[in-house]
């Protein structure tokens, strides 16, 4: 597609509008009712829907099909990363009232952390080509490491903090217990962190993790920057209301990472096709329909035999 630079800024000031807009809806801590959080997924999903009926309508059937085959594997990246979030917010015992806060902020990292590497992405792709094995590559072996965690249910272990932020917890100190919302407190004339704030680190520092999954894995299914950036922060948004309509179902979507580790794995192949393609060699590609197609099917799949498995379980 080619997005002049004006069309370029009004989308990242009507995401900018949106972020506001849902920051000031959830700025007062307070607990987060299933019909909130079930009303605000809908809408983001239906805005979401709309920019990509908009992009059928300017860009035509492609640019549309590769937006909604992004969005529904950034999307099921973001709900496997939810996991994660659930414990952390028990490892760190986040009040309820305060958990939105926490998600909201770890939204707002991701999004500059994957705006980050969306633009590193675009130029190294524009400068190596062969950079499509590397990123196949890296999603085959992401796939491979899906299963393998899966199979030693990684999700039912306790949250372990990474060695960067026990660093940080030692150099600054952490007060005993949580003080609202606020970040920092003084105790016997020192700052030291809150609790809050080790928890908002905590999911900073697991976003950048994420990011390197999530941007390989849109590539595979389209190199326009545009639809990249809009497919993710479109996937991002709503993921706050996400976590609490759906928390109590996380634990149900047993097969969730083999449905992922089969899309990773399938967008692994198609860029290591496309790079032979692009290198010469005679080989089939594979197409957006199909793409979005296998996507959908494999994730129906994956959600109705996590459904059948839980419910045969209990």
């Amino acid at each position: 597609m080619n997005v002049s630079l004006t069309v370029w800024l009004l989308t990242v000031a009507a995401l900018c509008v949106l972020i506001a807009a849902d920051f000031l809806i959830g700025r007062k801590p307070h607990d987060v009712s299933i019909r909130e959080a079930g009303i605000w997924t809908g809408v983001w999903v239906a805005l979401a829907c709309l920019f990509g009926v908009g992009l059928l309508v300017w860009g035509g059937s492609g640019p549309a099909g590769e937006f909604f085959a992004g969005y529904l594997t950034e999307k099921s990246l973001s709900v496997d990363n939810l996991f994660v979030f659930v414990l952390i917010m028990s490892k760190f015992a986040v009040p309820s009232p305060y958990q939105q806060r926490v998600l909201m902020v770890g939204v707002l990292v991701a999004l500059v952390l994957r705006t980050v590497f969306i633009a590193a992405g675009a130029a190294i792709i524009s400068a190596f080509s062969w950079v499509f094995y590397l990123f196949g590559a890296f999603l085959i072996w992401t796939a491979w490491k899906l299963i393998q965690d899966a199979r030693k249910e990684e999700h039912e272990e306790e949250y372990q903090e990474n060695k960067l932020l026990r660093t940080v917890e030692r150099r600054f100190g952490v007060a005993d217990r949580y003080h609202g919302t606020r970040l920092w407190i003084e105790r016997d004339g020192k700052r030291v962190m809150t609790p809050m704030l080790v928890v908002m680190l905590a999911i900073g520092s697991t976003d950048v993790l994420f990011a390197l999954d999530s941007i390989p894995a849109i590539y595979g299914l389209t190199q326009d920057p545009y639809i990249v950036f809009t497919a993710n922060a479109f996937a991002l948004m709503g993921l706050r209301q996400l976590y609490f309509l759906i928390g109590g179902l996380l634990r149900r979507l047993v097969h969730l990472s083999y449905g992922l580790s089969v899309i990773l794995g399938f967008i692994g192949v198609k860029l290591v096709l496309h790079a032979l393609h692009e290198s010469g060699a005679h080989v089939p590609e594979i197409g957006i329909p199909f793409s979005l197609g296998f996507i959908v099917l494999v994730l129906a799949v994956t959600t109705l035999t996590s459904l059948r498995a839980s419910r045969n379980s209990s």
